[in-house]
């Protein structure tokens, strides 16, 4: 990828997705800065006329009605700063972190917040030294904006923040420092187009986006290799079944099955076998995972457009200030959630396929795939993880935005819960990520046990990728650490290139 410039109208997910890799320098276009300059000048303006505009020269929330005297309303700003930095629990993760820079640089850089683009520029130029403000990840409900984990962004552009910068934590100074600038001076509204915005669900959610992917992309292989673990049947894979059903996502996912089961020694060795039909856990894999796909494309869609929207209050539209509800976090709350279900989902069916590979439905396997059932307890135990984790999850699906609490005196009487949605649908994920190495490990296992019987060339690529991090089964050990570096290397796609490259590009247009 080229030197992204921001111009507040061009972001992509596929670009949020490559910067965490590539790192490329981030920069203003010279659209943005005129578009920004045009607003600063009409909030310059409000200022000249003391035209009564809501945080330009009043309180905030319930403390409107506030007037602002002229001498106060740099003050004003540096107040809102300081004393909306409430934020609690551990930091964000720098992905994350760094998509809330991009995202809030590329909102303000559209010209509708009245900032300046030097204000911007700084924003950017933490950005590029990989300078990340330390945002807690607790403290948002999600409407009125991400306040308090934004204003924590907002203090160390002015100097009074902290962020880690390669391994360290710096403080106050220190931070402009580590990036080569001086301190700035806010001016009227900029504090609170710094911190009013949706930047922090929006990475929240996007960040989801991009694990829950590649969970499904995993979970395509994993469920293909627990398939000829089980000596399962191709039937249900068939095009035609799925053409039928008339669903996008159940028909594309049904294709990607299809290029790993292109036949093998194994399915050749049971065409004589008297199982008509297999479990829903692992029949019904195309219509569950397609439901799951679709369940993306309308989510990627929400959040390709979040990606050049303005989230800010009020906006400036020419010479007219308006107060709205942009701010209001909803529409990531309800597709976070959605992920949240999906992805639990995914788990479930995991579990279940688990379970089915440790009672010996394929009578050439043993119990709890044991190599000396009873002196050895094979995967029974990890079956219980994966269970205690999946459990674990159908809590966490419960939707955070069902939920609200009114805040600000009552100003504020309805709220998205948008960021929890995202915290715990990464929760939800980092438990998907190990119930699927559970079953990778145990359908791995399956396979080997067939042997010399071999499975298909995708699925033996697949194989080879797993024994790269995990030694072979041939007795109990403790498993832990199997699982834990087998779902680390899942969440970053070990297993993506063993589909087509299509299914690597998808959802990210």
């Amino acid at each position: 990828m080229n030197a992204l410039v921001l111009t507040g109208h061009d972001l992509t997910l596929k670009a949020l997705a490559e910067f965490e890799v590539q790192r490329t320098r981030v920069t203003l276009a010279e659209s943005a800065r005129r578009s920004m300059q045009a607003s600063v000048e009409v909030v310059r303006e409000v200022v000249r006329t003391r035209r009564v505009c809501y945080g330009i020269n009043t309180g905030f929330g319930a403390l409107a009605r506030q007037h602002i005297s002229d001498d106060q309303l740099v003050q004003l700003q540096y107040n809102l700063v300081r004393s909306h930095a409430c934020g609690v629990g551990e930091p964000l993760s720098p992905a994350v972190t760094r998509r809330i820079l991009l995202l809030k640089a590329n909102s303000l850089a559209i010209g509708n917040s009245g900032i300046r683009p030097e204000v911007v520029e700084v924003l950017l130029s933490l950005l590029n030294h990989d300078v990340l403000p330390v945002i807690p990840a607790k403290g948002s409900v999600g409407a009125s904006g991400d306040l308090a984990p934004l204003a924590h962004l907002a203090l160390a552009l002015i100097g009074e923040g902290e962020a880690e910068h390669k391994g360290q934590r710096l403080e106050g100074k220190a931070v402009l420092d580590a990036a080569g600038l001086t301190q700035i001076q806010l001016q009227a509204k900029e504090g609170l187009a710094l911190l009013n915005g949706t930047q922090m669900s929006a990475a929240l959610a996007i960040e989801g986006l991009l694990q829950t992917r590649n969970a499904l992309l995993s979970a395509i292989v994993i469920g293909a290799l627990t398939l000829e673990g089980l000596a399962g049947s191709y039937s249900p894979f068939d095009a035609r079944i799925h053409a039928v059903r008339n669903l996008p996502g159940q028909i594309q996912v049904s294709d990607w099955f299809r290029s790993l089961l292109t036949g093998s020694e194994i399915w050749q060795s049971h065409q004589g076998c008297d199982r008509v039909q297999d479990p829903y856990a692992v029949r019904c894999m195309p219509q569950v995972f397609g439901a799951v796909c679709d369940t993306l494309a309308h989510v990627a869609g929400v959040l390709a457009r979040e990606c050049n929207s303005v989230s800010d209050n009020p906006l400036i539209f020419g010479d007219d200030v308006l107060s709205g509800g942009n701010f209001h976090a909803e529409p990531l709350a309800f597709v976070a959630d959605f992920m949240a279900i999906a992805a639990t989902e995914l788990g479930n069916m995991s579990e279940r396929r688990t379970d089915l590979m440790l009672r010996k439905i394929n009578p050439r396997l043993e119990m709890f795939l044991a190599r000396a059932p009873g002196v050895e307890s094979g995967f029974m135990l990890a079956h219980v993880t994966a269970a205690a984790l999946a459990s674990e999850n159908k809590t966490l699906a419960h939707p955070a935005s069902v939920d609200t609490i009114p805040t600000s005196a009552g100003q504020e009487d309805h709220v998205s819960m948008a960021p929890w949605a995202g915290v715990k649908l990464l929760q939800i994920l980092e438990n998907l990520h190990r119930i699927l190495s559970i079953e990778a490990l145990a359908a791995v296992a399956a396979i080997e046990a067939q042997r010399p019987l071999r499975s298909t060339p995708g699925l033996e690529k697949a194989l080879a990728h797993i024994r790269g991090i995990t030694a072979a089964h041939t007795g109990d050990r403790r498993l832990d650490r199997d699982i834990g570096q087998l779902a680390a290397q899942l969440s970053r796609g070990l297993l993506m290139g063993c589909l087509p490259p299509e299914a690597n590009q998808s959802l990210l247009a």
